[in-house]
């Protein structure tokens, strides 16, 4: 164990004067997960250990070629003799097992949420936010054949896309766990995602979610399961909303039935659907233009007010995925093939979570919230650590801390940028087919 430790500095290391959030990376589990996938492959120059870190490092990074990550790797172990191919290294990531990765994700996950201190929480809950987006790859055929383009492009004018889902945790901002699926197509919506992931959760948890969630059958199953739901109202629904109908609970709040939809999900089994209830009861307000439901029917638990507050703080998903998709890169993924690409948003995930646990290490030590603490002024000081070859410490965690991001209720921001891109036209035939013209016709006169 302890050779593996030794290969994955700095990522997988413990310090001495600190524990609490960084010793999960030392746990028994973390690292019986490596022991698990290590078998034979220890005396590899790049096994599984050592490929995972050199992983990690390329997704947290701006430069994010192989090439650099193997230079990398020959200056840190000082030995002229090892070849800067990057053959050996693509090729560790390939054998790199996925479940590998994903179980580091969700293990993380659910250890930082055990040591939350309740001053980090909701009247003493964990709260999830869910929420979908979406990534594209590099236009190969194999990604394109599993992932397909947007239906409105053209053939050899878009790129793969696929739909991906993010469990977070909204005292910390650590992925529980995450999903991914097809753009377009049966089961491509944030619902079936959603679906998939449902035994992240427990008894007594809280999810936020968007008006996509706000279905039916999945209300259904998060009631079954007894986790409590705070979502904005389906579109379908807003029109016929009556706060004069159902039980009354207060100004624009009350209880209502909503019916079992007539036509049986594509998607479900026939016995599932005969055996659904033919209503379930959910409660409605209204807040400030917005109408939410959530099953806490009890407005002694969860007041109006509390819950368009708490609805508020779905915001921070937005800011979850700018992390995840500007900051980390992973809008637009590198990698060629649709089981690769899958590999490097799992190892965004990884990395995002790394993050987001010295974030809270920090938060504990300097007791402060790990929301307040920015995500990209701490990647920028654990890069720096890293190109050291130093391990986490309390200086680290200081600097951490003294990067804040401001309190920003309320905050709307315009879907739109100030900076025009350059003045090139949009690719609208095939590649090849330009590069004859141009070769027959030359660039138009305000392209050269």
């Amino acid at each position: 164990m302890a050779d593996q430790t030794q290969n994955l500095n700095p990522y997988l290391t413990k310090t001495p004067s600190v524990s609490d959030f960084l010793s999960i990376l030392n746990a028994p589990e973390i690292m019986g997960i490596f022991e698990q996938y290590s078998i034979n492959k220890r005396d590899s120059k790049f096994n599984n250990e050592t490929t995972l870190a050199m992983f990690l490092k390329q997704v947290m990074s701006e430069d994010r070629s192989c090439a650099k990550a193997v230079n990398d790797f020959i200056i840190q172990n000082n030995d002229d003799k090892l070849s800067a191919n990057t053959d050996g290294y693509c090729q560790a990531r390939i054998k790199l097992p996925t479940m590998l990765i994903q179980n580091l994700v969700r293990n993380i996950g659910k250890k930082v949420l055990d040591l939350v201190p309740k001053s980090w929480t909701h009247n003493d809950r964990r709260i999830f936010i869910v929420d979908g987006s979406t990534s594209t790859m590099p236009d190969t055929e194999a990604s394109q054949k599993k992932y397909p383009q947007q239906a409105a492009q053209k053939p050899g004018l878009g790129f793969p896309i696929c739909r991906t889902l993010t469990v977070n945790c909204l005292s910390t901002g650590t992925i529980k766990d995450f999903a991914i699926g097809k753009f377009k197509g049966k089961g491509a919506d944030e619902g079936t995602l959603l679906r998939s992931v449902l035994d992240t959760f427990e008894e007594g948890d809280l999810v936020l979610g968007d008006a996509l969630f706000g279905t039916y059958f999945l209300l259904l199953e998060m009631q079954k399961k007894k986790v409590d739901v705070l979502f904005e109202q389906h579109g379908s629904r807003k029109c016929t909303t009556d706060f004069r109908k159902g039980k009354s609970l207060g100004t624009r709040d009350h209880l209502i039935d909503i019916l079992k939809p007539k036509r049986k999900p594509e998607w479900m089994d026939q016995e599932f659907y005969d055996q659904s209830p033919d209503f379930i009861t959910i409660r409605e307000v209204k807040i400030n233009h917005k109408i939410l439901i959530t099953s806490i029917l009890n407005p002694q638990k969860e007041s109006r007010k509390s819950l368009g507050k708490l609805y508020k703080d779905r915001w921070h998903v937005e800011l979850d995925f700018r992390n995840l998709k500007t900051t980390l890169g992973m809008n637009i993924l590198s990698c060629k093939t649709p089981e690769m690409c899958e590999k490097e948003m799992w190892m965004h995930v990884l990395a995002h979570n790394i993050i987001r646990l010295f974030a809270a290490q920090s938060a504990i030590i300097f007791k402060i919230k790990p929301r307040t603490i920015s995500f990209k002024h701490c990647l920028q000081v654990w890069l720096t650590y890293s190109q050291i070859d130093r391990r986490p410490d309390d200086a680290m965690f200081a600097l951490i801390s003294k990067r804040r991001v401001g309190n920003r209720p309320g905050r709307v921001e315009p879907r739109a940028v100030k900076r025009r891109p350059k003045p090139y036209k949009l690719l609208t035939v095939k590649r090849e087919i330009a590069r004859a013209d141009i070769r027959k016709n030359g660039h138009p006169k305000k392209q050269k």
